[in-house]
């Protein structure tokens, strides 16, 4: 059974970091793309940050010159999402996406709460 592991979760103050990790037990050749995305309370999940196997990244408006993703280079299962600048309209609950040619597995999710 395939496995996404998230952790880095947490409460933090605005102006603060924060960084995501999402590990695949997925054979490294099997996967293409891999994403974040986030869900608010009464919101509708949308996408955060996506990255392609050969390193093309895809941001939401909102979070462009704040958050960064990365893979792991030697892995490839592994999925990193760096939060800087925070804000308390971050706050919310992170889903590791993990895309193959067949499907596409979700994380447990992780939260992320960003006080004022």
């Amino acid at each position: 059974q395939v496995q996404l592991v998230e952790s880095g979760g947490g409460l933090v103050q605005a102006g603060g970091s924060l960084r995501l990790s999402c590990a695949a037990s997925l054979s490294s050749f099997s996967i293409n793309d891999m994403g974040w995305y986030r869900q608010a309370p009464g919101k509708q999940r949308e996408l955060v940050a996506s990255i392609t196997r050969s390193g093309s990244t895809n941001y939401a408006d909102s979070v462009k010159g704040r958050f960064t993703i990365s893979r792991d280079n030697t892995k490839n299962t592994v999925v990193y999402l760096q939060m800087n600048s925070l804000k308390p309209e971050d706050t919310a609950v992170y889903y590791c996406n993990v895309a193959t040619i067949f499907t596409h597995y979700w994380g447990q999710g992780t939260q992320v709460t960003v006080s004022s």
